[in-house]
């Protein structure tokens, strides 16, 4: 069900999913100067994708579609942002090979299942000028529902499973960002065999110094 859209050429192939209710600049940004062709992706009910289908909203199911994806261009690197984090958590402790190398931005769930989260507090959590909270509260108009589908689910069931991942994996969490805990980010990295974390005060605040990492453990190897 997600659509994608393919810049620059070369290798590596590098496979970049948003999170829920970002808008399509928020959607481009991890993408910003990594090498090679990048596949951004775009979830259901967001951009120009067609909304879900019924019981759409589980991990699992936004793992599978990332997979899928990642097969058709021949993703090697992935990337992904708070919702599409917790997808390729799911991924990855179904798949521990599937890529090469990966970024988890803002993990805000991993083996225990966050609490309730209304729309308004998923909008405005993280303060930004009007016309950006303007352009969210748009999103999250199409996606009416999907909070609730989410609330009590988690990204993994045994996070012994991501033990068996060899491959690096940055994780990237912040420590003013209410709906993404640094606890939960710490929690993941460590999770890993070569797992590394980095934390900042906010995504937004210090966007260039999380693309600066971000482009430097990609390029590596």
């Amino acid at each position: 069900m997600t659509t994608h859209r393919v810049h620059g050429a070369g290798r590596p192939v590098t496979l970049v999913a948003h999170g829920l209710g970002a808008t399509p600049g928020e959607a481009r940004l991890p993408a910003s100067g990594l090498p090679g062709a990048r596949v951004l992706v775009t979830l259901p009910g967001h951009g120009d994708a067609p909304d879900a289908p019924p019981g759409y909203w589980t991990y699992p199911t936004i793992a599978a579609d990332l997979r899928a994806t990642a097969r058709e261009t021949g993703a090697t690197r992935a990337v992904g942002v708070s919702l599409s984090s917790a997808a390729l958590l799911s991924l990855l402790a179904a798949e521990p090979d599937a890529f090469e190398r990966v970024v988890l931005l803002l993990p805000a769930v991993f083996d225990r299942p966050r609490g309730p989260l209304t729309r308004e507090q998923a909008v405005t959590a993280v303060p930004g000028p009007a016309d950006y909270l303007a352009q969210r509260r748009a999103a999250f108009d199409r996606l009416d529902g999907v909070l609730e589908a989410l609330s009590g689910q988690v990204a993994v069931t045994d996070r012994e499973a991501l033990s068996r991942v060899t491959a690096p994996v940055l994780v990237v969490g912040a420590t003013e960002d209410p709906l993404h805990p640094s606890e939960v980010a710490a929690q993941v990295a460590s999770a890993f065999p070569k797992g590394e974390l980095e934390l900042v005060p906010t995504w937004l605040s210090h966007r260039g110094d999380v693309r600066r990492r971000v482009v430097e453990f990609l390029a590596r190897g």
